[in-house]
C-alpha cells in the first residue's frame, strides 16, 4: 500500500534519514514547488535488519551496552528529561505516573522532548493496560476488569483506541497486554489477566495483539506467566513447581498465541519455574531459549522492572548492576530500571554491561544482537511513524 503526504524540506530530510525513497521531480514546475510529494512505502524487515547492523557496527562497546538499557527519572521537565536523554545515550525511556502532566498536549511536548534524533527514536514505553495499571488519566477504554468476560472482539477494540492514545501521545512501545492468566480473584494479577482460562486469555491476548499493532509496539507480560505462580513479584520471586509441559498445554498458550499474533516485545518476569530453572525467568537463559525455539519469538526481549529484584529482599539480588548483566548474559534484549532509579543508575548500569562485555562475562556477540534487535524495532517505529510525533508540516494529498 502506497501513502502519499506533502511535506516541507525538512520533513523531506527526516524520511530520507529513515531510508525513505523521495521521486525525482518531473518537471521545472515540480521543482520550483513550495512543497514535494514523496511516496512513504514500510520498509522492509530485511531493510530494517541491514540498517539496525549497520548502526550497531558504527557503535562502541559503551555505546552499545547504553542502547540496551531502557531508564527512567521522574520528572515533567522536558529539559530536564532531553538532558537525561541526551547525556545517557540510553536506548529507552519509561513514562510513568511521575512523568504524565495533566493533558495531552504537554505530554507531546514532553515525549518531544525524550526523541533527540528522530531517525533513532528511543523506545518510548508506557504501562497503559487501563483499569488498575493506566498512566493516562483520559483512557476510558474498556480493561481486563471487564474484557475477560466480553468476547475476544471487545479487546481487539479497547486496544486498537488504547493504542491511538499511546501513538497520538509519541509512545510508539506499549506495556499493556498483560498475558497472565487465572481464575483465582485472591490473585495478584486476576484483575489484570485477561483471561480466566488458558483458552480465554489466548483468545483474548491475540485479539488485543491484533487490535494494538498497527498502531503500537504491543508487549507481552509477564513471560512465563504470574497466574501459576502465587505472590507480588514487587516484593519476592513468585514459584512454582508447575512442569514444563504443564505449562506449555495452559499457562504458556496466552503467551503462544500473542507471539502468533505478532507482538514485537516479550517482557519477562521475575518469577521461577523451578522445574524448568530455578533461577527467575528473567535471569534464565532456558527460558530464553524456549521463547525463541519453542514458541518462535523473535523480537525484543526485556526485563521486567531489576529494582523489583532488590526489593525481594534476596542477598543475590542486592546488585543492580550485577542483575543487569546476568539478565542480558540471559538472552534479554534490553533491561529496564525503575524502582529506586536515579540519573546516574542507567548510566552505572550501561557501564556495568559494557565492563562485562570488555571481561568476558557477556559475549561480545551477544550484546551486539541484543542491540540490533533493539535498533531494529527503533528504526521500525521510525520508519512507520509509529512512536513519532505527528510531521507539523504534513498534509494529506487527496
Amino acid at each position: 500500500m502506497r501513502t502519499s503526504f506533502r511535506v516541507s524540506g525538512a520533513a523531506a530530510g527526516i524520511l530520507l534519514a529513515l531510508g525513505v525513497a523521495l521521486p525525482t521531480p518531473q518537471s521545472a514546475a515540480d521543482t520550483s514547488a513550495a512543497s514535494t510529494e514523496v511516496v512513504v512505502q514500510a520498509a522492509g524487515d530485511a531493510d530494517l535488519t541491514a540498517a539496525a547492523v549497520a548502526a550497531v557496527s558504527a557503535m562502541s562497546v559503551q555505546e552499545q551496552a547504553a542502547s540496551v538499557v531502557m531508564g527512567h527519572i521522574p520528572t515533567t521537565d522536558a529539559a530536564a528529561l532531553r538532558s537525561y536523554m541526551e547525556s545517557t545515550g540510553i536506548g529507552g525511556f519509561i513514562l510513568m505516573g511521575a512523568n504524565i502532566p495533566a493533558d495531552e498536549v504537554s505530554l507531546r511536548a514532553l515525549t518531544a522532548a525524550l526523541t533527540v534524533d528522530p531517525a533513532r527514536p528511543p523506545l518510548i514505553a508506557i504501562d497503559q493496560e487501563g483499569g488498575d495499571v493506566s498512566r493516562l488519566p483520559w483512557d476510558a477504554f474498556p480493561s481486563a476488569r471487564t474484557l475477560k468476560d466480553a468476547p475476544p472482539e471487545a479487546s481487539e477494540d479497547a486496544f486498537a483506541g488504547r493504542a491511538a492514545l499511546v501513538r497520538r501521545a509519541g509512545i510508539g512501545v506499549n506495556f499493556g497486554i498483560v498475558a497472565d492468566e487465572t481464575s483465582d480473584p485472591s490473585s495478584f494479577i486476576y484483575r489484570r489477566a485477561l483471561g480466566t482460562s488458558p483458552t480465554s486469555a489466548a483468545e483474548r491476548v491475540s485479539a488485543a495483539v491484533r487490535g494494538e499493532g498497527l498502531t503500537a509496539a504491543s508487549t507481552l507480560k509477564h513471560f512465563p506467566g504470574h497466574g501459576a505462580a502465587p505472590g507480588d513479584s514487587h516484593s519476592s520471586i513468585p514459584s512454582t513447581a508447575m512442569s514444563f509441559d504443564d505449562w506449555r498445554a495452559n499457562d504458556g498458550r496466552p503467551f503462544a498465541a500473542g507471539i502468533d499474533a505478532g507482538a514485537p516485545v516479550l517482557m519477562y518476569g521475575h518469577l521461577a519455574y523451578t522445574a524448568v530453572d530455578a533461577a527467575p525467568a528473567s535471569l534464565s537463559a532456558e527460558w530464553h531459549r524456549i521463547a525463541r525455539d519453542e514458541l518462535g519469538f523473535e523480537g525484543v526481549a526485556i526485563t521486567d522492572d531489576l529494582g523489583m529484584l532488590q526489593g525481594s529482599g534476596l542477598a543475590q539480588y542486592a546488585d543492580p548492576v550485577a542483575n543487569a548483566v546476568v539478565s542480558i548474559a540471559a538472552g534479554n534484549d534490553m533491561v529496564l530500571t525503575v524502582v529506586g532509579s536515579t540519573p546516574e543508575t542507567a548510566v552505572r548500569t550501561a557501564e556495568g554491561i559494557a565492563a562485562a562485555v570488555e571481561a568476558g562475562t557477556i559475549p561480545a556477540g551477544r550484546l551486539r544482537e541484543a542491540a540490533e534487535r533493539v535498533m531494529a524495532l527503533r528504526l521500525e517505529l521510525a520508519a512507520e511513524g509509529r512512536g513519532l510525533l505527528p510531521c507539523a508540516a504534513c498534509e494529506a494529498a487527496g
